[in-house]
């Protein structure tokens, strides 16, 4: 198993993003249909924060909505801002840290998820799933 192979090479390049002025209600709906749990925060493609559906959780009863309705409880989502909510001071990666480098940070922060970029513009993200998956492909 190769593990100077650069973490581009796994990531997710089919951003789902925000924007700092979205709505929670949106957030929920993004995690929702697309079965995700983090969602990068950016202004014009540069990262300004993460938020993921615990962060939703912890301020919400999401987890008591059933999955397949798509309504959620806007008034407890109204009470609050994504600027508010999410996390700042995100770490991030460049699409070339290699896998090893990305695991070590996700394991020793005990982070689930990192934006990956390039010259300030977001380009991927990577999570802990992505690397199980490919550490499957390589057994």
């Amino acid at each position: 198993m190769t593990y100077a192979i650069p973490i581009s090479k796994i990531m997710t390049k089919d951003i789902i993003a925000l924007n700092r002025d979205d709505d929670l209600e949106k957030a929920e709906l993004l995690f929702k249909r697309h079965k995700i749990r983090h969602i990068p925060i950016v202004k014009e493609e540069v990262v300004l924060g993460m938020l993921s559906y615990t962060d939703l959780l912890r301020i919400s009863f999401a987890d008591a909505v059933d999955e397949g309705e798509t309504e959620v409880d806007s008034l407890v989502y109204n009470m609050f801002t994504i600027d508010q909510v999410m996390v700042k001071n995100v770490v991030t990666v460049s699409s070339n840290t290699s896998i090893k480098a990305v695991s070590q940070i996700l394991a020793e922060k005990e982070f689930h998820a990192l934006p990956v970029v390039d010259n300030g513009i977001l380009v991927g993200i990577v999570t802990s799933t992505d690397l199980i998956k490919y550490l499957i492909k390589q057994l």
